[in-house]
């Protein structure tokens, strides 16, 4: 009997972990193929390649990032042969499947909640190995009425097969985020989230795990997520985990984990600042709201105090990149207060800061009580709220713009020094600056055309011209620094105008081959003369001290920036005074 489990994942560096565990739990006795495309790939290859496979029964790991898609291609490979049986499972279908099941008569059975054993029992009785009231945990439509059976008790997680052990993985595994979990469950019971519906934890066998992890650096894997829904709950288990990959990790592999800012020891933290290796590991931490009223709501339990001595210890520590979510649109969480809580999460400057809109998932509390928090929502997946009693659409629209630019100029690292002198000197505030800059943004329509680097330098700097509380000259003394900084060789095009004479460039030219010292330090492909030193560095005038400006610290002072270039090496800047370079 053939058998395909496909998915369609966001990007193609991405795997998914739901099919890979399927497979590994109905071996030996049945033999799955893995068929993984992308939400991006057209409907009609997807379904040319798995009726190619001449599958029997078909399964599809559903979310709300795929579900669109995925709805495509189930009709579309159902009229090419409507004697495959399709069985739909994943998060998306768990929750309304007698819904789902009306809207979309091509899927003949939803899997129901955990599907390892749901999906075995499924395959024995296509096999004629049992009846169709014995698989449990299945929804099915049976002359047109909706039938389903209780799901079966929890699975012993610590007895399920490895689902890292296929061989058609490994050559994947260097390119591609593999994503790993140790528990399944949460804690906590926020409200937006699917995970608040499952009660407990459970845990995977400890060194089950470790020889997965093990056999995945082996064989090349570069990023391990993890997708514990909170990884740091048993300090006991998270401290022997880090303990583990800080003794066994290989060159160049990452571990990524989901963790809870506030019931983070520092002891922990000190353990990880002291032993971690620099950019071994990255956590991403949801913070959400800073409003309290906002997370009693949605039964959140958090103290932001404890949350941000758990950032600025980790940021301290210089080890660990962190990724800070917030969530626009939730109860009680108008327009004012979210720029409250924009600022007080930015005000820790995550490495990154991901600005996401609540999306009402079904299941979730949340979505029960729409109603009652005059929630408007687009009602296909992924479900994104459009208004609620005390955000308008107006609102939302301009949060929108602000996330539009803080991916671009914070959260990809674009201008770091520059963006830090706005946010702290220029505007009242972060979001100030990240909303004003966004409408900017949407009023020229940027926000459909693509952008180069330099792109991205004029954009702002027109931007910083019509707004008359910059100091234009420190500011572009500071995208420049920002730009050159992004160079290993010197640019073949800058985005501001030549601004130096050749009678001055060529006075600070000589200026440096006449000083030995410098010379002895800089790194350069080759020593520095007059034919040459054109190709290895850079000049233009600046209007502080750069190397200062580095550290934080502006300094306003007159002079020339330059910039030495070697391949391979950061670059490496030196300041002249203009009064120097003059004499």
């Amino acid at each position: 009997m053939n058998i395909v489990l496909a998915t369609l994942n966001a990007k193609y560096i991405h795997t998914n972990l739901a099919i890979r565990y399927l497979k590994s739990f109905v071996a030996p006795d049945y033999d799955p193929v893995l068929s993984e495309y992308t939400i991006k790939d057209p409907t009609l290859n997807i379904v040319s390649d798995i009726y190619q496979k001449r599958p029997r029964i078909v399964g599809f790991s559903l979310y709300i990032w795929n579900i669109e898609e995925s709805l495509k291609v189930i009709r579309t490979l159902k009229k090419a042969n409507p004697e495959i049986v399709i069985i739909a499972g994943g998060p998306e279908v768990t929750y309304d499947y007698d819904i789902w099941l009306t809207k979309v008569p091509e899927i003949d059975f939803i899997a129901i909640g955990e599907g390892e054993r749901t999906f075995k029992q499924l395959l024995d009785y296509h096999s004629g190995k049992c009846e169709l009231k014995d698989v449990q945990g299945i929804a099915y439509m049976e002359d047109g009425q909706l039938k389903v059976t209780a799901p079966g008790p929890k699975l012993d997680l610590r007895e399920l097969p490895s689902p890292f052990r296929f061989e058609e993985d490994v050559p994947h595994l260097s390119n591609r985020v593999t994503y790993i979990e140790t528990s399944r469950g949460c804690p906590f019971s926020c409200q937006f989230c699917l995970s608040s519906i499952e009660v407990g934890v459970r845990y995977f066998n400890r060194e089950a795990i470790k020889e997965d992890i093990r056999y995945l650096m082996e064989n090349g894997a570069k990023t391990i997520k993890f997708v514990d829904r909170t990884f740091n709950i048993s300090r006991s288990y998270a401290m022997e985990m880090f303990q583990f990959l800080i003794d066994e990790h290989k060159p160049g592999t990452v571990f990524q984990f989901e963790i809870t800012g506030d019931i983070m020891r520092p002891e922990v933290i000190n353990f990880l600042n002291e032993n971690a290796p620099a950019g071994l590991f990255r956590f991403e931490i949801g913070v959400q709201s800073t409003n309290d009223l906002t997370n009693e709501l949605v039964k959140r339990r958090q103290n932001f105090e404890k949350l941000s001595r758990t950032v600025n210890m980790v940021k301290e520590g210089g080890k660990i990149a962190q990724h800070l979510d917030l969530i626009a649109g939730l109860p009680e969480e108008d327009y004012d207060s979210f720029r409250k809580t924009f600022n007080d999460v930015f005000a820790m400057r995550p490495e990154e800061l991901q600005l996401g809109f609540l999306k009402l998932l079904r299941g979730t509390g949340l979505r029960i009580q729409a109603e009652q928090y005059g929630y408007t929502y687009i009602d296909e997946a992924p479900y994104e709220i459009l208004s609620n009693n005390v955000l308008s659409f107006d609102d939302v629209l301009r949060i929108k713009q602000t996330e539009d630019v803080l991916e671009k100029y914070w959260n990809d690292n674009r201008m770091p020094h520059t963006i830090e002198y706005l946010v702290s000197k220029v505007f009242e505030t972060p979001f100030d600056f990240f909303q004003d800059f966004g409408a900017f943004w949407e009023s020229k329509g940027w926000a459909r055309i693509g952008h180069q680097l330099q792109d991205l330098y004029t954009r702002l700097h027109a931007f910083l011209t019509t707004y008359a509380k910059a100091n234009m000259e420190i500011v572009l003394s500071l995208m420049k620094i920002d730009y050159l900084s992004h160079h290993s060789f010197q640019p073949r095009h800058i985005w501001w105008e030549n601004d130096i004479s050749p009678e001055t460039l060529s006075s600070v030219e000589r200026m440096i081959l006449s000083n030995d010292h410098l010379l002895s330090k800089v790194k350069t492909p080759t020593r520095l003369n007059e034919r040459n030193i054109r190709k290895h560095t850079f000049i233009t005038p600046i209007a502080i001290d750069p190397i200062k400006a580095k550290s934080g610290l502006i300094e306003e002072k007159q002079g020339y920036l330059v910039t030495f270039f070697c391949r391979g090496e950061k670059p490496q800047f030196h300041f002249i005074q203009e009064a120097l370079a003059i004499s």
